[in-house]
């Protein structure tokens, strides 16, 4: 168990200690970064990630789901002056650079944008609870208090190993099964007991008694961790149904007058694009970088070849880009043929605004085979 609470520490830890120890590792770790090239169909675009390996997970992985279709990767070894030339790859359309904030280019190249690796999202606990149902989306708010009565809905919080088993074995695991499949990914049994269940709450929403949803959070402080979600069986009736947001709503008013002072709802990658990103954007949470070792990580989105399905990409795909060493704004791409999507909205207290970018303007110089210019990653 010592060996579990010091990874999941390595992993989710703020303390400054660690922190700093993931820089060091980061800094010998990355002097030959791993690049994966990842095609698709010849009418998608090419992608490609290097630099922190964690990056591959949490970005390329991401980047190809938004592409669609069956990813064919490769993978080879490169160094930070290829990265940053672009010599790392051929063939590619875009390239996502994972980096420390030291390695951070000044000034910025043409055709990229930079935003944190990851971003975090949280809800500021008081102890008055109405002001917290007030940042609720107001059509949300009106269908948690129809369906609270309607579906004779409960909180239960649950403490014994049956009601953990329980929750993993017949929520959690069979959810991401089925909304993630084969990329699905989590935290094993053992991390869930010994690192979130043995030092939260878990958190069971009854409807008539019955238990429907369940989330398994961690204390850290005076925070509130939400670190797993389920519902029963993996069903998909209970988000026709906004169990989820119900659940979240009625944490919130637990922790109220608890002595937490925020509840995170975890973090996302930095793409208006997420699903995750636009459903607890409903809960008006406060956008920020993490406060782990991902704080101090950034990354570089560099575009390598103008071809029509990049264009379709970037337009689908607006960004939380970094304007400052904290401050956030969002990105948005159009041209005279593809309509910025601003149906993806970006409306929360942290990010300070909105940037249409036109494309044409944006790869400038660049063509359908592409050349960027050279720059220096320090």
């Amino acid at each position: 168990m010592v060996l579990t609470n010091w990874r999941y520490a390595w992993n989710n830890s703020a303390d400054p200690r660690i922190v700093r120890a993931h820089s060091l590792v980061d800094a010998v770790a990355g002097v030959r970064p791993a690049v994966v090239r990842s095609a698709g169909s010849p009418d998608a675009p090419v992608l490609a990630y290097g630099g922190l390996s964690r990056g591959v997970i949490h970005v390329l992985d991401f980047l190809e789901q938004r592409r669609g279709g069956v990813p064919a990767r490769t993978e080879h070894r490169s160094t930070w002056p290829e990265l940053a030339h672009a010599d790392a790859v051929s063939e590619t359309d875009i390239l996502a650079v994972g980096m420390p904030v030291r390695r951070t280019p000044a000034p910025l190249p043409a055709h990229s944008v930079l935003a944190p690796l990851r971003i975090t999202l949280s809800v500021p606990i008081g102890r008055d609870f109405e002001p917290v149902l007030r940042r609720i989306a107001r059509k949300a708010r009106q269908q948690y208090a129809r369906e609270l009565v309607a579906r004779e809905r409960t909180l239960e919080v649950a403490s014994s190993a049956v009601d953990f088993d329980h929750f993993y074995d017949g929520m959690h695991r069979p959810t991401m099964a089925v909304r993630h499949g084969a990329a699905a990914r989590s935290v094993s049994r053992r991390t869930a007991w010994a690192c979130l269940f043995r030092r939260g709450v878990l958190f069971f929403l009854c409807e008539s008694g019955r238990r429907t949803a369940g989330m398994l959070c961690r204390l850290d402080g005076r925070t509130l961790v939400i670190r797993l979600a389920g519902v029963e069986g993996g069903g998909s009736t209970a988000y026709e149904s906004a169990t989820y947001l119900a659940l979240y709503i009625m944490i919130f008013q637990w922790a109220t007058g608890r002595g937490v002072t925020r509840v995170d709802l975890s973090g996302c990658e930095p793409f208006l694009s997420k699903g995750l990103f636009q459903f607890k954007r409903k809960m008006h949470p406060e956008v920020a970088l993490p406060a782990n070792h991902f704080g101090e990580q950034r990354l570089l989105l560099r575009v390598l070849r103008d071809r029509p399905p990049v264009r379709d990409f970037l337009v689908a795909n607006p960004m939380l880009a970094m304007f400052s060493e904290d401050g956030f704004e969002a990105v948005y791409f159009h041209d005279d043929q593809r309509p910025a999507r601003l149906d993806l909205r970006w409306e929360c207290p942290g990010v300070s605004g909105k940037r249409l970018v036109h494309l044409d303007e944006f790869l400038d110089g660049l063509s359908a085979v592409g050349r960027p210019p050279r720059l220096s990653l320090r």
